[in-house]
């Protein structure tokens, strides 16, 4: 025998429990359906209205728990795109403070440079002038040094010829004759 059962819209707004369905009783009428065959379709009914509810209840647990899940993994996606943008940031930072410090590095190296180069000048100029401060004093070293080997010689002859002349004399002197 084939039952159709037609629920109102009404009767399952109200949510129909197992307990409902175990406590619903009929009006027995001449003719009507077979009560030993309507109590074990609504067992049947009861126990598969159990399974359904348990296993909806079990579907919105592991609902709830995918939806506590899927926060968990948005928060964490916003936590890890923050933690990316700073990161960003903080690189584009360094790298920034790197130009500068490459920049001001460089900029040091020219100064420095510059410096060492002016000095460089400094003391070539120097030794230039100490150059030309030892061949000056070397010419007048020399003219100085030719004025007395000249005058030296100037003596040598004097002497020479005074020397001469008196060796004369003297030799004149001891003529035997």
């Amino acid at each position: 025998m084939h039952v159709n059962l037609c629920i109102d819209k009404k009767f399952m707004k109200n949510k129909l429990t197992p307990i409902d369905i175990q406590q619903q009783r009929f009006t027995v009428k001449f003719r009507g359906y077979n009560p030993a065959e309507v109590d074990s379709f609504l067992d049947q009914v009861t126990e598969t209205l159990e399974l359904m509810l348990g296993e909806n209840e079990t579907l919105r647990e592991k609902n709830h728990q995918l939806n506590v899940d899927n926060q968990d993994y948005k928060s964490r996606e916003e936590s890890f795109k923050r933690v990316m943008l700073n990161s960003q940031k903080v690189l584009e930072q360094m790298k920034e403070n790197a130009r500068k410090s490459s920049e001001l590095i460089v900029a040091q190296a020219e100064v420095d440079a510059d410096n060492i180069i002016s000095s460089a000048h400094t003391k070539l100029e120097k030794l230039y002038d100490e150059i030309n401060e030892l061949k000056r004093q070397r010419i007048q070293f020399k003219t100085q040094l030719k004025s007395v080997i000249e005058s030296h010689s100037e003596l040598l002859e004097i002497s020479n010829i005074d020397y001469d002349e008196k060796t004369e004399g003297d030799v004149k002197e001891l003529d035997f004759d």
